[in-house]
């Protein structure tokens, strides 16, 4: 087999530092004191180029990561990344976690996303001294979970194989939409989703069991859990075995609880949802990847208040419920939105009820593009 054949590509490489900024009012400043002319003009320098010093050709694989040498580094795994810059990646080699600067070329390459390194990814980097180290190359990321951000992708985890979506009975109460929201996100990464339904114990268990029943015939496993009765604990922990699972959901549902009773002594930080608002505290500020003494991984997540879709088209969604694929080819015309079309199969089964009303709503918000 022939090796590989790097291909070219142009990156942008910024300024490491902004010239400082231009002062306001400068000639109202010369007028009033000619002799600030110089000393004004080496403090307020002007640059033709902007941001931009210049590009450079850098050489990639089929993938578009950066071309390295393997034989000068070591490969592993994030296991918790801060922000663009900063990253713990354990050694696949020696269990070893090094806390790792991202080389500033291999941003550039990755300026379509919001952070170039995620919990999750498999790296190559460089061991330093003193347990440091640098992230030469990101390989190719299978399993993701993402959501647009300032128009651009901003990917929460990586190399994962199930997604738990997380939502409460109670307290902040209970969002279909959103469970909705991260089905889809779920399915446009290749990722298999459960649902877990915590804090079961604020409410009557048989008002849930609608809901339930619903994403249960959807083929969603469903687990109905409370950390403070040990409901549904133990089925979570078998549900996880063997899994490579992101936590993900509205925060203050109970996330961090969930894995605190999972495994007792990961000592996770938790707090109260705000009486007032009834919404969640933000406790958990960065992805972290967890390993359960059951077998497998957990990330765990910061609570998402809003889940905006990425790069899903007004057209595709209808392909991610999957309660609609019976009935669309029955639609009138092919490339039907299901929301005023004459003929319409989908419509007609909501109407029946057939396909439940609360799935089509939490539709039409998605094609609509409603946060």
């Amino acid at each position: 087999m022939s090796a590989q054949r790097p291909r070219k590509i142009r990156v942008e490489l910024r300024k490491n530092r902004k010239p400082t900024a231009r002062r306001k009012d400068l000639t109202r400043q010369l007028r009033q004191d000619e002799t600030e002319l110089e000393r004004l003009a080496r403090e307020a320098r002007m640059s033709g180029k902007g941001e931009l010093t210049r590009r450079r050709t850098v050489l990639a694989d089929e993938a578009g990561g950066r071309m390295v040498d393997p034989a000068s580094c070591r490969t592993g795994r994030v296991v918790r990344a801060i922000g663009a810059t900063q990253c713990w990646v354990q050694d696949d080699a020696t269990g070893t976690v090094h806390v790792c600067a991202v080389r500033r070329l291999l941003r550039s390459v990755a300026s379509e996303e919001r952070n170039a390194v995620v919990a999750g990814d498999r790296v190559l980097f460089q061991p330093l001294e003193g347990g440091q180290g640098v992230i030469e190359r990101v390989e190719p990321r299978h399993g993701v979970l993402s959501r647009g951000h300032q128009h651009r992708e901003h990917v929460i985890v990586a190399n994962v194989t199930q997604v738990m979506v997380v939502a409460s009975a109670d307290e902040p109460p209970l969002k279909p939409a959103l469970i909705d929201r991260f089905l889809v996100s779920a399915a446009k990464g290749g990722v298999s989703a459960a649902i877990c339904l915590n804090k079961c114990d604020l409410v009557d268990l048989g008002d849930l069991q609608p809901i339930i029943g619903l994403y249960s015939r959807l083929g969603y496993p469903v687990i109905a859990a409370s950390v403070k009765t040990g409901l549904g604990i133990e089925r979570l922990r078998q549900r996880l075995a063997g899994h490579q699972t992101v936590f993900t959901g509205q925060s203050g549902v109970g996330k961090s609880s969930l894995l605190n009773a999972v495994q007792p002594g990961l000592g996770l930080r938790t707090a109260e949802v705000s009486r007032v608002s009834q919404k969640g505290r933000h406790t958990t500020r960065t992805a972290e990847l967890l390993q359960l003494s059951c077998g497998g991984w957990v990330v765990d997540t910061p609570g998402i208040r809003q889940l905006a879709l990425w790069d899903v088209a007004a057209g595709e969604i209808e392909g991610y419920f999957v309660e609609f694929r019976p009935f669309v080819p029955m639609c009138r015309f092919p490339n039907c939105l299901h929301l005023e079309e004459a003929e319409c199969a989908v419509r007609d089964a909501v109407f029946r009820d057939l396909i439940s009303r609360t799935r089509y709503e939490s539709y039409v918000r998605l094609v609509m593009g409603d946060v």
